[in-house]
């Protein structure tokens, strides 16, 4: 470097430290900037979080945190490359209901879902006055500002899947919350109420709590199982395999209008093309095993195991063994389509 360049630099870093004292920023100090071809570039990894970990935590959890300060017995999987979340908009976690407890009623902006991996029937969670059961593969959604509880009423333990959107609304900081006058919160609705007004045979003048942003449903194993089993007798998709979205009963779109749900069906010995999308996906190995090959990741997953799947990664799946395989997952599509952010291709 010329001695003419040299004091060209300097001066030219003096001006950027002086932009920088008065809390301003040039375009030129942008790392990543949009004036050359760029592609997104998450900042966290694929991983995986094996079930035998969780329910061991959870186990513990019961004999380490008193109910009355749990209020919750929630553990969340916690991504090790974010600072709070599973991904940078999604937080999905475990919770525990034990025989006898009671979860609090309350309140929250994020939208929510609830999906049962443990749990015979006998323990339901009470969203805007109705009570819904929790068997094994059972969805059920929590919008926006509902009211919401939880009561065991069984002789065993039952655990769901809890997903929500706490980073997401974190980042907008609109976090609103609020705790209900009464413990538990009445019901008024009888049950199976939601599945009338919203059903394939459904009222014409459809009644429910306007308190909500949306009302509750609940998706039941069966309708989802009998749906997964109609599609398999067909190819599948190349990228999706057998696929079910639980659409919003009221509008027909995404589960919620920040998250989305589906069940994935991989028959024995099925692998999936590669593609990737600007949407987090975040899966749960409902049954059976086999392979998620994230980018140069090769995450070998069990029934029970949750992994990660970034924004923008090459993914593609696969069933281990000679038995089908089936897969949960969420993912926060919704909010990008909405944004207009949504983008996808397909490996060729």
């Amino acid at each position: 470097m010329s001695q003419a360049e040299d004091a060209a630099a300097t001066t030219h870093e003096a001006f950027d430290r002086k932009v920088r004292a008065k809390n301003l920023l040039g375009y030129w100090m942008i790392p990543n900037r949009s004036d050359g071809h760029r592609e997104p570039e998450p900042g966290y990894g694929p991983y995986l979080w094996h079930w035998r970990d969780m329910r061991a935590i959870l186990d513990e959890a019961v004999h380490n945190v008193p109910k009355s300060e749990a209020h919750r017995r929630f553990i969340g999987y916690q991504h090790p490359d974010i600072k709070m979340g599973t991904t940078p908009n999604l937080m999905l976690g475990a919770q525990m209901l034990m025989p006898g407890e009671e979860a609090p009623c309350h309140r929250h902006t994020m939208d929510a879902v609830r999906f049962v991996v443990v749990g015979d029937g006998t323990t339901a969670t009470v969203v805007e006055g109705e009570e819904f059961t929790m068997s094994r593969g059972d969805l059920i959604t929590t919008p926006n500002w509902s009211w919401h509880d939880h009561v065991s009423g069984g002789g065993t333990e039952t655990i769901w899947l809890d997903a929500a959107v706490a980073p997401l609304t974190t980042h907008f900081r609109i976090g609103f919350a609020e705790p209900h006058q009464a413990p538990q919160q009445t019901v008024v609705r009888p049950k199976g109420w939601s599945a009338a007004q919203f059903g394939p045979l459904r009222a014409k003048h459809p009644d429910h709590s306007t308190t909500a942003y949306r009302p509750p449903y609940r998706y039941p194993w069966a309708t989802t199982r009998a749906a997964l089993d109609m599609l398999a007798e067909g190819p599948g998709d190349p990228f999706d395999a057998v696929t079910v979205a639980f659409a919003d009963p009221v509008t027909g779109g995404p589960t919620l209008p920040t998250v989305d749900c589906e069940m994935t069906l991989l028959r024995a010995g099925e692998k999936t093309a590669a593609h990737r999308h600007t949407a987090a996906a975040i899966y749960h190995a409902y049954e059976g095993a086999g392979s998620a090959l994230i980018g140069e990741t090769r995450l070998d997953w069990e029934e029970g195991d949750s992994f990660v799947v970034p924004s923008w990664a090459w993914h593609r799946l696969e069933s281990r063994g000679n038995r089908e395989a089936l897969l949960f997952s969420i993912n926060d599509a919704p909010v990008l389509r909405a944004l207009g952010f949504w983008r996808e291709e397909q490996a060729r």
